[in-house]
């Protein structure tokens, strides 16, 4: 079973994000691919960032990236080790506090929500790295050290973008940091595919399209991926495991780590009532008030029991019914009573796509998930999904928001000490107790943050690249499987789109031009015009 992973976030301020910037700017550059993460100050009306016109949910999300802010962006940086087992990461993980200097709206169930997590405000207005939306303001966005800079050198390092739910974090960066959003969705996607040569992936499709897991809201996803590599290592079987090391801070350094435990996964024994809402999105009207259970870890191991349950139940009726050759259905495997994952069923008619978020909320309306976003069927699409975007910036999803940010809410604070991949690829921390108790002083009471839901968002994609690699290299070709290093093709530039078969194609088709304002930035940044 896996163990115990304590996660180093380096909590970046005004007052010390031109001393980072080095270490930041070096770890983005060696990635092997980089993870984000936000949380926002608001989505705007969640009815229409559901909408069924792609292109209306798009002016929905660029009316709230320019009416409302990013108040926290998380960066993880995977780099892949050469000279260690395969799939072995060095991952360091950044959580930047940002302030807006222009105005901007904030709602009061964003803020409400952020509380409950833990988000400080005080500390936001006081020590939050300032910065301005929209195209350049006071000179070029490569000279100084600011937050704009920062972007710069990470399209400068074209490694592949890694995000959950990811359209509106898109959206939010681009505005932010980069320029004036274009008013069509086709330009936007054309200016993203030059922006990010390496590639876009988006961890909720890849859970709800590749993996086929049966809910895929973030702390879900993570942890059934933690869990599922822990198992595959204990139990010795040949093949690629995710093995995760950090770095070591020691000195003036540790005084800016905020050491985040990610629990084990626990089997629990007794059985208790779940919340079929919070396992199917990560959300639940209720919160905190609802009677049943929201324990993300009794979730997953219920799910495991149903499908484990079906496949028996189906295997005595193809032993019973063998002659008539009947097949499975898309949704065998999910558990009982419990919504699928996925918001439509491809064998339904486009016009039923809605069916699932009228059941789930009567008046039409899609509810706020844990994350404050509106719930998203469990997408990232527009509600909050459990990403861990402080307002719903990921979960535009049909049914409900996806609370993969809820997920965070399981993960502690807590303790210091190393965490190394070990030899067998299970995460090992290690054994310091007292340097722990000390670091567990440093550590704040809330769990919800952008940077560890950035290194979550980071671990499912690496799990993801390991586990469909091994699956689908033959034992002839995997030497060349491993050299070629080909991340995940069938994923990739597809970006989660709630209540649809369909993902958003992160493309530069010929009938669309990139921007104005885009082709000026690419000239800055790359020395040449796209």
């Amino acid at each position: 079973m896996a163990s115990s992973l304590v996660v180093p976030v380096i909590d970046v301020q005004n007052e010390n994000f031109k001393e980072l910037w080095p270490a930041m700017v070096v770890a983005i550059k060696t990635a092997s691919f980089v993870a984000l993460d936000t949380e926002l100050s608001g989505l705007g009306n969640r009815k229409s960032l559901l909408a069924e016109s792609i292109e209306d949910r798009y002016k929905a999300i660029c009316h709230a990236a320019r009416s409302r802010s990013i108040l926290s962006l998380g960066i993880a940086c995977y780099k892949k080790l050469d000279q260690k087992p395969a799939d072995s990461y060095l991952v360091q993980v950044y959580n930047l506090t940002l302030l807006c200097s222009e105005e901007y709206i904030i709602e009061p169930q964003s803020v409400h929500f952020l509380v409950q997590h833990g988000f400080d405000f005080n500390k936001q207005y006081g020590h939050g790295i300032p910065y301005c939306k929209g195209n350049n303001k006071g000179g070029a966005d490569d000279r100084g050290v600011h937050i704009r800079a920062l972007f710069t050198e990470l399209l400068r390092a074209r490694k592949p973008l890694v995000l959950h739910n990811g359209l509106i974090d898109m959206a939010f960066l681009y505005q932010s940091f980069y320029a004036h959003l274009p008013e069509r969705l086709a330009t936007f996607t054309a200016d993203l595919s030059e922006m990010f040569p390496a590639g876009i992936y988006d961890t909720k499709y890849v859970t709800e399209f590749e993996l086929r897991l049966s809910a895929s809201y973030l702390e879900y996803a993570y942890k059934k991926c933690k869990l599922d590599n822990g198992r595959s290592v204990d139990s010795g079987t040949n093949g690629p495991h995710v093995h995760i090391e950090f770095c070591q801070y020691a000195g003036h350094m540790s005084t800016y780590v905020d050491y985040r435990e990610s629990p084990a996964v626990a089997s629990v024994e007794e059985q208790t009532d779940i919340c079929q809402r919070f396992s199917a999105f990560g959300w639940c009207p209720n919160g905190t008030k609802c009677p049943l259970s929201h324990d993300t870890d009794r979730i997953i191991f219920q799910d495991e029991k149903n499908k484990d349950d079906k496949r028996k139940k189906r295997k005595r009726q193809r032993e019973k019914k063998r002659s008539e050759g009947e097949g499975s259905s898309i949704f065998d495997g999910s558990p009982e009573n419990k919504i699928p994952n996925m918001e439509v069923d491809p064998e339904d008619p486009p016009g039923n796509q809605q069916g699932t978020v009228a059941e789930m909320c009567p008046d039409g309306l899609p509810a706020m998930d844990s994350d404050g976003n509106t719930p998203q069927s469990e997408g990232k699409s527009l509600a909050t999904d459990s990403k861990g975007n402080s307002v719903c910036d990921e979960n535009i999803t049909t049914a409900s928001i996806d609370d993969s940010r809820n997920t965070k809410n399981n993960t502690n604070d807590g303790k210091s000490g190393e965490v190394s991949g070990t030899g067998a690829g299970r995460e090992k921390t290690n054994d310091r107790s007292a340097g722990i108790e000390t670091q567990k002083k440093n550590a704040d009471a809330g769990t919800h943050r952008a940077g560890f839901d950035a290194f979550m968002t980071g671990y499912i994609f690496a799990y993801s690249c390991t586990v469909i690699r091994k699956e689908e290299a033959g034992e002839a070709d995997k030497e060349q499987e491993e050299e070629e290093q080909s991340w995940l093709p069938t994923c990739l530039n597809k970006v989660y789109l709630s209540g649809k078969v369909a993902p958003l194609n992160v493309v530069k088709s010929t009938f669309s031009k990139s921007s104005k304002a885009h082709m000026q930035k690419m000239e800055m940044v790359w020395g040449r015009r796209c």
